[in-house]
């Protein structure tokens, strides 16, 4: 086997290992999604009954719904943007900002 060959072999298992993450994400996300719905519906629920009642037991599950929608929230949001998924434009950004100022820098020096 060349060494192009192990190139390729390693190139296509990578994109494998991303495409099964990517399923994985899809698939929570959607999880989470359906479940974010239904705890929105059941404090849709709660709100009349805990406004009527003012059961302790009501207010406790209130309490463990938001908690619950928090976390969902969290997870939906942060694994949307993570570290690898900046680096590159973190880093074009850099780049190209910084050769801005040393273009604008060279630029003023030859004017001024």
């Amino acid at each position: 086997m060349t060494s192009e060959d192990q190139e390729f072999e390693q190139a296509l298992s990578q994109i494998e290992r991303s495409l099964l993450e990517i399923k994985q994400r899809y698939a929570q996300v959607k999880r989470d999604q359906r479940r974010q719905a239904e705890l929105k519906n059941r404090i849709d629920e709660v709100i009349p009954e805990l406004r009527q009642t003012r059961s302790r037991q009501l207010r406790e599950e209130l309490r463990q719904i938001e908690a619950e929608l928090e976390t969902i929230e969290l997870n939906l949001e942060s694994r949307l943007f993570t570290w690898g998924s900046l680096r590159e434009p973190f880093w074009q950004a850099v780049r190209f900002g910084g050769l801005g100022i040393i273009i604008g820098w060279i630029l003023k020096s030859l004017v001024g």
